[in-house]
């Protein structure tokens, strides 16, 4: 309860902070008549959110819920104190000066770090920190949307691999706190109201489609981003990255207005049936007139949103791809459901597709279908949609799985190992680092040594094995005792017999970075019992053996295992 109260206060005024910037620049365009501002606008939250980071503070604080899968992974789910306001104020400049992102993710990555903390304080284990972690992250999203049920599935789907039915009740209670809250400050309407009709049952072979183009444009949107950040990356010097993200966002939004902000103006106005009001940019009203034009020019809104997102993150800007998400799967759904009209194939309600199509684009880019279900149906109301929305976002997600198995928050991950899964075993490797299973108490040889110096330790270590190391503390090979058991009572071989005589090398190395599952591969096909670990520079760190990983690992299964 108390993380759940502390993450709807932080919504709110992540929330009230967006309106107090954006209403402070731009409340006087129309009377004024300086819309140009609307180009420049971008462009200066950015480098204001880039300065904010990197002299205050000081650290990394984009793409929050691939932070918090990191932190659950690689860092005992431990988040920084700062991280529970850095990532409130930054994205709202971001936002509120017109950044093309969400509020979403940094409001996770501020819930879960408060989660994370408050466990810290308490001194509580791995797990329960983990499970308050998830607590913020639920609260979070509830109460940014207002939204109980999306919180808790956000947190099922995305963000904790194994939990057990008792710990869902604290999420529960978390996420209905902060959802509390948010009623009680910022009133009880719906994110988003909407002209949405009586479901039909005669349109579910359109909602099928929809779903098929929705996990077509998920893996355009997932593969999109990472390529444009990937490129935007190249720049070294972060002025002339922020300088060319800036230019390049100008551009796209003084051809696409709809791009400015999170787009969820444009997002409302489709949901009510009132696309037009939204459309301009460089295609006057003569060009939008034609039935057809205003189709493609939503069409390349809706391809484009992904590029404006991806270069307000990379131009130093904070903000998430929860919101871009959304905007992308009402475009979709308004472009599809406006095609069918246009064509005459049958007459479909537009706002209906543009609310399914939110859905179906979170299902397929997240990879969180229950999540979307639900979400949307909070924010709109529109509980009336739900089995095509459940169509959608299950053939949407169906659809992209079949090319992509990772999500948008979880590509780059899984690229590195450090991806957590509903896989029990994969997990425990995932979180098992092998530093914490080196074995240091081996007495060392010196590669130029005798027999003598061999014997003389034997007598005194508890050890089997001996590491052969030069002058420089680098790996040479092993002696072991069952090498020398012959000779070693000889004292007439003491001193004319060298160490690099009766070494032997090993069949295989370990880093002392590498992963857990690489270890475990090698160990597989030497069939040998211990292996030396070495550094980057092949230095000597001391041995890692499988009866040390199999004591870890039982030890971490019972932090991850069910209560």
């Amino acid at each position: 309860m108390a993380v759940g109260l502390l993450c709807g206060f932080a919504a709110v005024l992540l929330k009230t902070l967006i309106h107090l910037i954006q209403d402070g620049l731009t409340s006087w365009f129309d009377a004024s008549g300086y819309g140009f501002f609307y180009l420049l606008y971008p462009g200066v939250g950015m480098i204001l959110s880039f300065l904010f980071v990197k002299y205050l503070v000081k650290d990394d604080i984009s793409h929050g819920v691939t932070k918090v899968l990191l932190a659950v992974s690689k860092n005992e789910s431990r988040i920084k104190k700062r991280n529970t306001w850095s990532s409130i104020v930054a994205s709202a400049v971001t936002i509120g000066f017109g950044g093309s992102v969400g509020a979403e993710a940094p409001i996770v990555y501020s819930g879960a770090a408060i989660g994370s903390n408050i466990a810290r304080r308490a001194n509580l284990s791995y797990r329960n920190m983990t499970i308050l972690l998830g607590c913020g992250a639920a609260a979070a999203v509830a109460g940014i949307f207002k939204a109980p049920m999306a919180g808790v599935l956000f947190t099922l789907e995305i963000l904790l691999f194994n939990i057990s039915m008792s710990s869902i009740l604290p999420i529960l209670i978390s996420s209905v706190t902060a959802t509390v809250v948010t009623y009680l400050m910022m009133g009880d309407a719906v994110q988003f109201s909407n002209a949405i009709e009586a479901f039909n049952i005669h349109n579910i072979p359109w909602y099928i489609i929809l779903g098929i183009f929705c996990g077509g444009m998920s893996l355009y949107f997932i593969n999109t981003t990472i390529r444009v950040e990937d490129r935007m990356r190249k720049i070294h010097n972060p002025m002339s990255r922020w300088l060319v993200a800036a230019l390049l966002l100008g551009v796209l939004l003084f051809l696409f207005p709809p791009l400015y902000g999170e787009g969820y103006d444009a997002l409302s106005a489709m949901l009510n049936n009132k696309a037009a009001e939204v459309a301009g940019g460089i295609f006057g009203p003569r060009l939008l007139d034609n039935k057809w034009v205003f189709l493609m020019f939503f069409a390349a809104v809706m391809m484009m949103k992904v590029y404006a997102t991806a270069l307000t993150n990379c131009g130093g800007g904070v903000g998430g791809t929860f919101g871009p998400t959304l905007v992308s799967g009402g475009l979709a759904g308004f472009v599809i459901a406006r095609l069918i009209n246009l064509t005459g194939a049958a007459v479909v309600p537009e706002a209906n597709f543009v609310l399914v199509g939110m859905a179906g684009m979170m299902a397929g880019v997240m990879q969180a279908p229950l999540t979307a279900i639900f979400l949307i149906a909070e924010i709109t109301g529109g509980y009336e949609l739900f089995i095509p929305l459940i169509v959608t976002a299950a053939i949407s997600f169906a659809t992209i799985r079949t090319v992509e198995p990772y999500s948008i928050y979880t590509k780059r991950i899984a690229a590195r190992g450090d991806l957590l899964t509903h896989d029990s075993d994969q997990a425990v490797l995932t979180l098992l680092k092998t530093s914490q299973v080196i074995e240091n108490d081996f007495n060392t040889l010196r590669v130029d040594g005798t027999l003598r110096d061999l014997v003389n330790i034997i007598s005194v270590s508890h050890r089997n094995i001996f590491p052969v190391l030069d002058d420089k503390g680098r790996f040479q090979g092993i002696v072991t005792l069952d090498d020398v058991r012959s000779i070693m009572f000889d004292s007439s071989l003491y001193d004319t017999t060298k160490i690099y005589h009766i070494m032997k090398s090993t069949p295989a190395f370990i880093y002392e970075d590498e992963k857990m599952e690489s270890v475990m591969m090698k160990f597989e096909q030497t069939n040998t019992w211990n292996l030396p670990v070495l550094d980057d520079e092949n230095r000597y760190l001391g041995f890692v053996s499988k009866s040390k990983i199999f004591s870890s690992y039982r030890d971490q299964l019972k932090q991850v295992s069910h209560e």
